[in-house]
């Protein structure tokens, strides 16, 4: 009895050395995927600066973004109109489809029921799963002719139909059931309790989805959000196909114009031969890792200040 309860007990003892050896092998492998991460980051930013050295080392960094001539031929290479396209399409395109994409979050999430909300749900996925470049193929059937033949007409506007507003109608559809996705998720997270505390106390369910979940769902919905911004500031398919390709200052929502990424696109060809030029593209590449990283890490704080003030 003792010799088989030694072997037992050394069984035992070799089963939980075993499993503390594996424990700490995935804690060493989950550790180094995250300083890879970090390293592939950092290495990428530093690839991005080193790059950009010759251009910056020709232009001062103020220079370069605050002017408006741009003409690679000349070496002259200033990126505010593409800087302010870009920033107008993104604030057009999250203010045209994040209501509305919250509206139908917050419909599928606490109004539709059975096969009604498997049905919108599916469709959303699949919209989600379009490819970029199928609507910018349908915008330029679709959307350009109605926004150059009766659109800008009716405001007295003359305008052919590409431009700022006719990329921003477009990014405002790719974009929306990316939040609409991750709001339904938000909302659908929450404990069934809050609803029946809010409905218990005499509120209706419109109140209770406007003072109750939406405030508890509030830091998740800022992430669909936050997705939504990165999706459309860094788009480049669909603003290469309906902006125009114009780097002048746009003077209204129907001029023709440029974002950064189309600006890589449109003269990454035949110019990354010329080491100015070559150097200038990396910049802007850098000035996208640069924005999208700040953006993101603000947008942390914020949501992790919403958290803590909502949860009181």
């Amino acid at each position: 009895m003792d010799r088989s309860t030694d072997v037992g007990q050394d069984q035992s003892a070799g089963r939980i050395d075993r499993r503390l050896l594996v424990e700490r092998a995935s804690h060493r492998w989950l550790q180094a995927a995250g300083y890879l991460a970090v390293g592939l980051f950092a290495a990428i930013v530093l690839t991005l600066v080193y790059e950009s050295l010759p251009l910056l080392a020709e232009y001062s960094l103020v220079q370069a973004l605050t002017s408006a001539n741009w003409d690679p031929a000349q070496n002259e290479f200033g990126f505010l109109p593409a800087i302010v396209g870009t920033v107008y399409v993104t604030v057009l395109s999250m203010a045209m489809g994040a209501p509305i994409a919250i509206l139908a979050a917050v419909y599928i999430a606490e109004y539709a029921d059975g096969r009604l909300k498997t049905l919108v749900s599916s469709f959303i996925d699949v919209l989600a799963a379009i490819p970029s470049v199928i609507f910018g193929l349908v915008a330029l059937i679709v959307v350009v002719p109605f926004v150059g033949d009766y659109l800008a007409p009716a405001v007295g506007v003359d305008a052919t139909g590409v431009g700022i507003l006719t990329v921003s109608l477009v990014m405002a559809i790719v974009v929306t059931p990316f939040i609409i996705s991750l709001s339904v998720e938000s909302l659908e997270a929450l404990p069934d309790e809050l609803r029946e505390s809010s409905l218990g106390v005499g509120a209706t369910k419109w109140e209770t989805i406007r003072s109750v979940l939406l405030r508890a769902a509030g830091p998740g919905i800022f992430s669909a959000m936050l997705l939504g911004f990165g999706r459309v500031f860094g788009a480049t398919i669909v603003p290469a196909m309906l902006i125009g390709g114009q780097t002048q200052l746009p003077d209204s929502v129907f001029s023709t114009g440029q974002t950064l990424p189309t600006l890589i696109v449109n003269d990454f060809g035949e110019l990354m031969s010329l080491p100015l030029t070559q150097s200038a593209l990396i910049f802007v590449g850098l000035v996208l890792v640069v924005v999208v990283w700040a953006f993101n890490f603000g947008a942390m704080l914020v949501r992790s200040r919403l958290q803590r003030r909502w949860q009181y």
